[in-house]
C-alpha cells in the first residue's frame, strides 16, 4: 500500500505528456492540411492566369496599319522606350505599358526583343516581363519571331563554353517557359517554344553529366514548372493528398505524354547524379579512413591534408543537400550511402592524442591568470573552522532534474510547463527580516555588487555575506539580484559567478536557485521564438557559460543548451550558441568527459554555416566562434613590448585617430618631445605605416601629417619617402600577404597629394612604376616579379587614380596622365591576353569592370582599347609623336668645344611636354582641396584597429650612411656684411627717387596731323551724296625720310586683318565706355533713391516730445500730508 501514492504521482506526469502529445499532433496535422489547401490554391491561381494570357495570346487581334501612323514616331523617344527595357524592373511595367499605347515601334521590334533578352531581371521581374512581353505581342506580328530568335541565343549552350552568369541564366529561363505557357509562340506553330524549350533542358542535361554543374537549373525549373511540364508533384504535398483525400489538380496546358518525356529526362539525370554522389561518399569515407590512420601514427595531420578533407567534405554535402531536393521533387527515394564502420578504439586512441596534445590545464585555460581567477578560490575554512559539507540529500535533491547522457542523446524537446515557472520567480516575497540592521547591511551588500569590477572586491564580498548575511531570505534574495543583473553589464558575469562559486560551500541553494531561474529564463526564449531582446539573451547564455567554467552548472546542462540552439539555428539562436562557445567553448572542449560531444556540436555548426545562406555577419560570428575553441595552426602571437611613450603614440594614431577627434591627436602629438631623435623617429614612423590603420581612417592620417609639417619641415619630406619607398619595397617582394599592405599605402600616397604634400611629378612616377618595374612585354620570357597571374599591380593603379586623378584636370598634369593612361591600358591588355587565362582559368571579371570604371571616372571622354592591338598602335603613335619632338628639339652641336650653344627659349606646348612642374594642377586642385580640407576632421566615429607592428623587410640602415656627403661650406665675413648694408642703401634710395617721378600713361594712339584732318573733311556736298558703302578703309601711312615726314593715303580691304582689328578695338573701347557710363549713372540714380528715402522717413516719423521732462515734481511735506476731515471734519460733505 505505501507503494500506491508514488504510483499514482508517476502516472499524473505521464498523462499530461501524452495529452500534450496528442495536441501537438492534431496542430501538426492541421498545419499539413493547411500547407496543402495553400499549394493546391497557389496552383489554381496560377494556372488560371496562363490560361487567360494563353487566350489573349493565341485569338489575338493586332490593329491596322493606320493605328500605327497616328501614334508617336519620334526617334527620342522610341529609344528611351528601348532603354527603360534594357533596364527593366518590376515597378515600370505600368508606364511601360502605357507608352506601349502611344508610341509607334514598328521600327524598332527586334530592339526590344534583343532588350528584353539582354536585360539583367530579378526573380519579382519575371512575370511583370512576361506581361510586358505579351503586350507587345498583341500589337506587332513579328516580335514573337525576334523574341523566338533572341531567346534561342541566349539560352542554347555549346559544350565548350559553360554558363558564364548562372543568376541570369536562371532567370531568363523561368521567363522563357512562362512564355511557352502564356501561348506566346501557340501560331501558327504550335510547337516551335516547346521544341525550343526541351532542346535546352536536353542541352542542359548533357553538357553537365560529368560535373553536374548544371544541378541548380535543373532544380529551379523543376521547382517552378515541374507540375506543369512534368506532373511532378513534391513528396510532402503527395503524401499530404493522399493522406486527407484531397485530389490535386491536373494541368492541360501540356499534353500528357509531353509529361512522361519530361520526367524521364530528369529521372535519368537523377540516376547518374546518383551514382556520382555515392562515388564522392566513398572517396570521402576512404580519404577519412587514411586521415585517421596517419593522425594514430604520427599524432597530427599536415595542413595541405586538412584543407583538402575541407574541399572533398564541403563538395560532398553540397551534393548530398542537391539530392534531397531532386529526390523530394521527383518523389523518389534518397540513395543508399555505404558507411564504413571503424572501430570504436581508433577513434578512442585519436580522441586521446587530440587531448594529450600538452598540457591539460593550458588547453582548459588560455593563460596562468584565467586558470588561477577560475580555480584559485578563497579557503572559508580559515573564516569559518566548523564548516560542514553540504548536505548530501539536498545535492541529491537538486541532481535529480539534471540533463543526462542519455537524454542529452535523444531528440530534444522543449517542456511547455516550463514557461509558467518564469511568472512564478518574478514574484515579489514578503520579507520576514527581523533584524533591522542586517536589513540595512544586506542592502548595502547588494548595491555594492554592481561595482565588484575585480578578483578582491569580489573576494571580499562573498566572505562579508559567508560571516554576517547567511540567512535564508538573504540567500533567495541574492540569487534574484544576480540573476537580475543589467543586461549590458557582460563585465560583471564572471564575478558574480566567483561569487557564487565561493560561497558554495556554505550556501549552495543559492547557485542551485540561479542556474535554475537561468534554464528557466533559457528555455522561455528557445519557445518564444521572437527576435527581441537579443542583449537579454546572450546575457543568460553567457551567465550559464560562465557557471559551467566555475563548475557551479553541470557541462551536460550546458551541452543540452547548445544541442538546442543548433536544433534551430537561425537569428538570434546564432548568436546565442556563438556567445556561449565563446565563453565555455574551450572548457568543454578540452575536458575529457564533454570533449566528444563538444566536437560534435561544433563540426554541426561549421556544417551549418556551409550548408545554409547566412549573412555574412553570422559567418563571421560562427567562425570567430569555432577559432575560439579549436585556435588555428601556428600558435598564438607573441605581443611585441614597446617602451610607454611608442605605446602611447600607436594608441592615438592606430586606435583614437578619427575626423572627429582629429584636432585632439593634433594637440596631443604636438606635446611630444620632437627634439629627441628616438621619439620624433617613432613618430614619423607611425605616421608612414598607414596599414595600421582602418581603411576610411587614411585620408584623416594624411589631413594630419600635412598639419605637422606645418610645424616640423622634416615630416612632409620623411613621411612620403618613406612611403614611396615601401611601395617601391612591396613591388619588388612579391608575397600575396602584402596586398592588403600595398593597398592602403597606395590608397596613403594618393591623399597626401591631395593635402599637397607630394606633387604630380611623384604620382606619375609611381604610377609608371605599377607597368614597368619588371614587366617585359614578352610573353615567351615572363618576369619573376610580373608573373602572368599576377594582376594586383592593376588593382594599385585603379586605387591611385581613384583617390587622385580627378585632380589631374588641366595644366601639363593633364596632358601626362592622359599619356599615361595610354600605357597604362596597354598594360592591361597585355595581362588580358596572356595564355595563362582560360574558360577555365577566366580573367577576373571584377577586375576588368574596375579598371574600366577607373578610366571612365578620371576620364569620362578618353579613348578606351577594346584589344591588345589597339592599344600597341596607340603606344607606337605615341612614341613617335614623342621621337618628333625629341629630334626637333635636338640642334647640331657647335665646331668649337669650348663655345656654347646659345640658351633658346622653349614655346608653352614644348615647356609642358618636357618640363616637370604641377603649378597649374596645384592652382586647379587648391579650389577643390580647400573646400574638402576643413571637412577632413569632421564626423566619424573613432573606431580603428592596430595590425601590428610593421613587417621588417629589409635591415635597419645605421644613421652613419644616411647623412649625404657634406660639400664646401660658405664662410661669414665683414666684407659681406658691407657689402649688403650698401647694397640695401642704394635700394631704398632708388625707390625714394622712383617716388618722387610722375608716371604717366603711355599713349598708345597716334594722333593724325591737322592738314590731314582737314584734308580728309568731306563737303556738305559729299556727305548728301548717298553712294553705296566702299569695300576699302582709308589709312594715313607715315613715312620718314631722314628728318622729314612724309603721310601718304593708303586704302585698305575692310575683311583684311588690319582692319578688322582696328573696329574691333574700337567696338571694346566703345562698350567700355558705355559700361563705365552706364555703372556711374545708376550710382548715381540709387545714391539719390537713398537720399529720397531717407528724407521721406523723417518727414513721417512723429514728432515725440518727452513729457516727463517739463513735468513739475509733486511737492511731499516732511512729515506726510496733514488729515482734511481730522481737521474740517467729515459731517460737512455732501
Amino acid at each position: 500500500m505505501a507503494e500506491e501514492p508514488i504510483t499514482k504521482i508517476e502516472e499524473i506526469p505521464n498523462l499530461d505528456q501524452d495529452i500534450s502529445k496528442e495536441k501537438q499532433k492534431e496542430a501538426d496535422e492541421e498545419h499539413e492540411r493547411q500547407s496543402l489547401l495553400m499549394y493546391i490554391q497557389e496552383i489554381e491561381e496560377r494556372n488560371r492566369k496562363r490560361l487567360e494570357a494563353r487566350a489573349m495570346n493565341v485569338n489575338v487581334k493586332r490593329p491596322e496599319e493606320s493605328f500605327f501612323s497616328k501614334l508617336d514616331s519620334s526617334l527620342k523617344k522610341n529609344t528611351t522606350f528601348v532603354r527603360k527595357v534594357r533596364n527593366f524592373s518590376a515597378s515600370q511595367l505600368e508606364g511601360l505599358l502605357n507608352d506601349l499605347k502611344v508610341l509607334n515601334l514598328s521600327k524598332y521590334v527586334s530592339e526590344i526583343a534583343s532588350a528584353l533578352t539582354e536585360a539583367k531581371l530579378k526573380v519579382a521581374d519575371v512575370l511583370p516581363a512576361c506581361e510586358l512581353c505579351c503586350a507587345v505581342h498583341r500589337l506587332y506580328a513579328d516580335f514573337e519571331n525576334a523574341l523566338l530568335e533572341c531567346w534561342k541565343k541566349a539560352l542554347t549552350i555549346k559544350a565548350d563554353e559553360p554558363i558564364t552568369n548562372h543568376l541570369k541564366y536562371k532567370i531568363d529561363l523561368k521567363i522563357f517557359a512562362e512564355l511557352v505557357l502564356m501561348g506566346l509562340w501557340a501560331t501558327p506553330q504550335p510547337s516551335r517554344g516547346l521544341q525550343l524549350l526541351g532542346s535546352i533542358l536536353m542541352s542542359l542535361v548533357h553538357s553537365s553529366k560529368d560535373d553536374f554543374s548544371n544541378m541548380t537549373h535543373i532544380l529551379s525549373f523543376c521547382r517552378s514548372f515541374g507540375e506543369v511540364y512534368a506532373g511532378l508533384v513534391p513528396r510532402e504535398m503527395s503524401e499530404a493528398s493522399a493522406k486527407f483525400g484531397i485530389q490535386i489538380p491536373s494541368i492541360t496546358i501540356i499534353p500528357v505524354e509531353k509529361h512522361r518525356v519530361v520526367r524521364q529526362v530528369f529521372q535519368d539525370y537523377y540516376d547518374l547524379f546518383c551514382k556520382h554522389l555515392i562515388k564522392n561518399h566513398n572517396e570521402l569515407q576512404k580519404f577519412e579512413k587514411q586521415s585517421k590512420t596517419i593522425l594514430h601514427t604520427k599524432g597530427e595531420l599536415s595542413s595541405n591534408r586538412k584543407a583538402e578533407h575541407n574541399d572533398l567534405s564541403s563538395e560532398y554535402h553540397k551534393l548530398l543537400d542537391y539530392a534531397r531536393q531532386f529526390s523530394e521533387i521527383l518523389n523518389v527515394p534518397m540513395p543508399i550511402l555505404p558507411v564504413e564502420e571503424v572501430a570504436k578504439s581508433e577513434d578512442t586512441v585519436i580522441d586521446d592524442v587530440l587531448m594529450n596534445q600538452g598540457d591539460k590545464s593550458s588547453g582548459i585555460w588560455e593563460d596562468e591568470d584565467t586558470q588561477r581567477f577560475y580555480e584559485c578560490l578563497p579557503d572559508l575554512h580559515v573564516f569559518l573552522p566548523h564548516l560542514v559539507p553540504p548536505n548530501a540529500s539536498r545535492q541529491q535533491q537538486q541532481s535529480v532534474n539534471e540533463i543526462t547522457e542519455e537524454v542529452l542523446d535523444q531528440e530534444v524537446e522543449i517542456p511547455t510547463k516550463e514557461l509558467s515557472v518564469e511568472k512564478k520567480i518574478e514574484e515579489p516575497e514578503v520579507e520576514t527580516v527581523a533584524d533591522t540592521k542586517t536589513k540595512y547591511m544586506f542592502n548595502d551588500f547588494l548595491a555594492h555588487l554592481p561595482s565588484c569590477c575585480n578578483r578582491d572586491t569580489v573576494d571580499n564580498l562573498a566572505i562579508e555575506f559567508v560571516l554576517n548575511l547567511n540567512t535564508k531570505h538573504n540567500r533567495k534574495k541574492l540569487a534574484k539580484s544576480l540573476f537580475g543583473v543589467n543586461r549590458t553589464r557582460l563585465d560583471l558575469l564572471p564575478f558574480y559567478s566567483r561569487l557564487v562559486a565561493i560561497i558554495h560551500p556554505v550556501a549552495p541553494d543559492v547557485a542551485g536557485d540561479l542556474c535554475h531561474m537561468l534554464k528557466e529564463d533559457f528555455l522561455y526564449h528557445i519557445k518564444k521564438k521572437d527576435q527581441i531582446n537579443i542583449e537579454t539573451k546572450i546575457k543568460v547564455v553567457r551567465f550559464i557559460g560562465e557557471l559551467v567554467k566555475f563548475k557551479m552548472y553541470s557541462k551536460l546542462e550546458g551541452l543540452f543548451c547548445v544541442k538546442v540552439l543548433l536544433q534551430d539555428f537561425n537569428h538570434h539562436h546564432i548568436e546565442m550558441v556563438c556567445n556561449l562557445f565563446e565563453c565555455c567553448g574551450r572548457f568543454l572542449f578540452n575536458h575529457t568527459e564533454s570533449h566528444g560531444r563538444t566536437k560534435v556540436y561544433l563540426e554541426q555548426m561549421m556544417r551549418k554555416k556551409s550548408v545554409m545562406a547566412l549573412d555574412s555577419r553570422y559567418v563571421t560570428m560562427v567562425e570567430n566562434a569555432f577559432y575560439t575553441v579549436i585556435p588555428r595552426e601556428g600558435g598564438q602571437t607573441i605581443r611585441k613590448e614597446r617602451p610607454p611613450m611608442h605605446e602611447f603614440i600607436r594608441q592615438i594614431l592606430y586606435q583614437e585617430l578619427s575626423k572627429q577627434n582629429v584636432g585632439m591627436i593634433i594637440k596631443l602629438l604636438h606635446k611630444v618631445d620632437w627634439n629627441d631623435p628616438e621619439v620624433s623617429a617613432y613618430v614619423i614612423k607611425c605616421l608612414v605605416n598607414a596599414w595600421n590603420l582602418k581603411y576610411f581612417n587614411i585620408r584623416t592620417l594624411a589631413g594630419l601629417v600635412a598639419d605637422l609639417s606645418r610645424y616640423y619641415e622634416n615630416v612632409q619630406i620623411e613621411v612620403v619617402d618613406g612611403v614611396l619607398e615601401d611601395i617601391r619595397l612591396c613591388l619588388e617582394v612579391m608575397l600575396p600577404k602584402y596586398n592588403q599592405r600595398r593597398i592602403a599605402m597606395v590608397k596613403y600616397l594618393g591623399e597626401l597629394y591631395y593635402f599637397h604634400m607630394t606633387d604630380s611629378s611623384d604620382i606619375l612616377k609611381v604610377l609608371y612604376l605599377f607597368i614597368t618595374l619588371g614587366v617585359t612585354f614578352d610573353y615567351n620570357n615572363p618576369s619573376p616579379l610580373d608573373p602572368p597571374g599576377h594582376v594586383f599591380r592593376l588593382r594599385l593603379v585603379c586605387v591611385l587614380l581613384e583617390t587622385c586623378g580627378q585632380y589631374f584636370g588641366s595644366g601639363s598634369a593633364r596632358k601626362k596622365l592622359d599619356y599615361f593612361l595610354v600605357f597604362f591600358q596597354n598594360y592591361f591588355w597585355y595581362k588580358y591576353s596572356d595564355s595563362y587565362w582560360t574558360p577555365e582559368n577566366p580573367f577576373p571579371a571584377r577586375l576588368k569592370h574596375m579598371v574600366r570604371d577607373c578610366l571612365i571616372s578620371v576620364r569620362p571622354k578618353t579613348i578606351i582599347f577594346h584589344s591588345y592591338e589597339e592599344s600597341q598602335e596607340a603606344v607606337e603613335e605615341l612614341k613617335r609623336h614623342f621621337m618628333s619632338k625629341i629630334a626637333a628639339e635636338t640642334k647640331t652641336p657647335p665646331a668649337n668645344p669650348r663655345e656654347l650653344n646659345p640658351i633658346e627659349e622653349k614655346e608653352e606646348g614644348e615647356s609642358e611636354f618636357v618640363d616637370g612642374n604641377d603649378d597649374e594642377t596645384e592652382e586647379a586642385t587648391n579650389e577643390v582641396s580647400t573646400e574638402e580640407e576643413d571637412q577632413t576632421f569632421e564626423g566619424s566615429n573613432p573606431h580603428s584597429q592596430s595590425q601590428g607592428d610593421d613587417i621588417p623587410i629589409l635591415p635597419e640602415v645605421a644613421d652613419g650612411e644616411r647623412e649625404m656627403p657634406i660639400g664646401l661650406q660658405r664662410v661669414e665675413c665683414q666684407e659681406d656684411e658691407d657689402f649688403m648694408s650698401a647694397f640695401d642703401k642704394l635700394v631704398a634710395d632708388q625707390i625714394q627717387e622712383r617716388m618722387k617721378e610722375r608716371i604717366t600713361p603711355q599713349q598708345i594712339d597716334i594722333s593724325v596731323p591737322l592738314h590731314i584732318r582737314a584734308s580728309a573733311k568731306k563737303t556738305y556736298e559729299q556727305l548728301k551724296e548717298t553712294n553705296e558703302e566702299t569695300a576699302t578703309v582709308n589709312f594715313i601711312l607715315m613715312l620718314r625720310k631722314g628728318n622729314k615726314h612724309s603721310y601718304k593715303s593708303l586704302n585698305v580691304p575692310v575683311m583684311s586683318e588690319l582692319a578688322m582689328n582696328l573696329k574691333e578695338h574700337e567696338k571694346a573701347e566703345r562698350m567700355e565706355k558705355e559700361k563705365v557710363k552706364r555703372l556711374t549713372l545708376d550710382i548715381n540714380e540709387r545714391l539719390e533713391e537713398e537720399d529720397y528715402q531717407d528724407m521721406m522717413t523723417q518727414s513721417q516719423r512723429p514728432t515725440v516730445s518727452n513729457l516727463n521732462r517739463e513735468r513739475r515734481q509733486k511737492y511731499q511735506h516732511p512729515r506726510g500730508a496733514p488729515d482734511a476731515d481730522l481737521i474740517f471734519g467729515s459731517g460737512n460733505r455732501k
